[in-house]
């Protein structure tokens, strides 16, 4: 897990939970400048760490939750903004906490939710996909969020480059992707083995304008991107997409020997609809 923690700081690593400590004040103040104006909003902290980033924000939103899996950073969090009602600290697993029960229920703030955080490398797509879940529902606004940077290469990556993959694409039908800067290992302590990038995703799905179901299409996307060498009708008789069918339902906007990466998300959209509407469903056989 990345998090931050204050610039003079000296904090040790915990190898269980891989903390790495954001030590560069610039950066935390360049990730909470990057939410925007939250005066009127909500924000959701993951991984809040020593409370850098939380320093910042605390002062800016009208409400603040922290998420922090680590019960001892939990309570120094929790000491540490005692008198500031507007904050509270969750010791909690962000993949298990819905965040539509931190919604406001006034009307004087706006009803959706931002989020921040600095994300554990190993569950990175996990949180992804449970926060694409709750945009689904309208719930989320903007996210800021830090993670290595070869994972945010392949989310921010275009149909027609190696990158571009299947968590692009999931990605891009949930929201608007930005890069906005990476940073060296330095910036952390104890640094860790790889640079990492800050994200901007600013929430607006897709599936009713591509006219697509959001689960089922994600299955149809991890199928069409099966193995990358292959083309996309290969790899869709290898998911079990009958030949035939799939023959019939080609759209003209898709090459026959066309791969994946090359595909753009309206005409895998299409191809799709196009299945649907042939009956071309996985074969049971």
């Amino acid at each position: 897990m990345i998090a931050a923690t204050s610039y003079h700081q000296v904090v040790p690593k915990k190898p269980k939970l891989g903390q790495n400590f954001l030590v560069d004040e610039n950066a935390c103040l360049r990730i909470a400048d990057s939410l925007g104006d939250v005066s009127q909003r909500t924000v959701v902290e993951i991984g809040p760490g020593h409370g850098a980033i939380t320093g910042l924000l605390a002062p800016r939103c009208a409400r603040l939750h922290c998420i922090e899996f680590d019960p001892a950073l939990a309570r120094e969090l929790t000491f540490r903004f005692r008198n500031d009602a507007h904050v509270t600290i969750h010791n909690a697993d962000i993949l298990e906490t819905d965040l539509s029960r931190l919604t406001p229920n006034t009307q004087h703030l706006t009803p959706s939710i931002d989020v921040v955080g600095n994300l554990p490398y190993y569950i990175t797509s996990d949180i992804l996909l449970h926060l694409f879940r709750f945009a689904r529902e309208g719930i989320l606004g903007r996210a800021v969020l830090m993670m290595q940077r070869e994972v945010a290469q392949r989310i921010a990556a275009q149909p027609g480059v190696s990158d571009y993959g299947p968590l692009s694409a999931f990605t891009q039908l949930h929201a608007q992707v930005t890069e906005l800067f990476t940073l060296p290992p330095s910036a952390f302590n104890p640094p860790p083995d790889v640079y990492s990038t800050v994200l901007r995703l600013d929430f607006a799905p897709r599936f009713v304008e591509l006219g697509v179901d959001a689960e089922d299409f994600n299955k149809f996307l991890r199928g069409s991107f099966m193995q990358k060498r292959k083309t996309l009708a290969n790899n869709l008789r290898a998911a079990g997409y009958n030949a035939a069918r799939l023959q019939a339902a080609w759209p003209a906007s898709i090459p026959p020997q066309a791969r994946s990466e090359a595909v753009s998300l309206e005409a895998m959209a299409e191809l799709y609809r196009a299945l649907g509407v042939a009956g071309a469903g996985v074969d049971a056989s």
